[in-house]
């Protein structure tokens, strides 16, 4: 039987990884370079009650500053605490198939619906691990305009739903029909202000009324 990871699950892996490492929630948010709240306790609800997922980009940074293999976190991932419980077999991540679409071919119409989620035909898919129920989608780059921090094949992993914050790495597309990848520069009611990943590209900025969508990218593999 393959189960989803649980909320309490993840969170308890999160916690698990920073006792490990004898380092407080906080002290792991810093060592991975996030926002020293990003893993406080009162960040896994929401003020409604429900329960709030930490992104696959922050569990991606934990891993990589800890030196910790995916295989290693989610050992992790098990009963409360990170403790397996006799009787109780270890969680098992499913692997779910969601939507794939080569850079190149995203600005052409029919790919996505006006709020940047996968429509139409022409996607392919791959296998990635399912973590909550956040709606998520991959694109594969091409070329060099996303240098040095995207190469060319690299797979971005994007959330039409993410909050987006200054700083992001971004995907945008304009009504025009041009799709980059950016960092959000700046943001307010009138433009958008996008800085390059390249810094051989220019930096842009758009009238918002010129933006169809914007969605942060929450994981690559590099």
């Amino acid at each position: 039987m393959i189960d989803v990871f649980s909320h309490e699950q993840i969170w308890a892996a999160i916690d698990g990884l920073a006792e490990r490492n004898k380092l407080t929630a906080s002290g792991l948010a810093r060592r991975a370079g996030l926002d020293p709240t990003t893993f406080n306790k009162s960040k896994r609800k929401a003020n409604d009650g429900r329960p709030r997922w930490p992104s696959t980009e922050s569990i991606a940074k934990i891993v990589d500053a800890t030196n910790t293999n995916i295989d290693e976190f989610m050992s992790l991932m098990r009963g409360p605490h990170g403790i397996l419980h006799p009787g109780q077999a270890p969680a098992t991540p499913t692997i779910a198939s969601i939507p794939l679409l080569g850079f190149a071919e995203a600005g052409a119409g029919g790919f996505f619906d006006d709020a940047g989620f996968p429509a139409g035909q022409g996607w392919d898919e791959i296998a990635f691990p399912q973590v909550g129920d956040e709606p998520i989608y991959a694109l594969e780059i091409s070329g060099d305009s996303m240098l040095p921090l995207y190469r060319d094949g690299d797979i971005i992993i994007v959330s039409p739903n993410a909050s987006v914050r200054r700083g992001d790495r971004v995907v945008v597309k304009t009504r025009d029909g041009e799709v980059m990848a950016k960092q959000l520069q700046r943001r307010t009611a009138k433009t958008i202000e996008l800085a390059s990943i390249n810094r051989d590209y220019p930096d842009r900025q758009f009238r918002t009324d010129e933006i169809e969508w914007i969605a942060r990218i929450v994981w690559a593999s590099q």
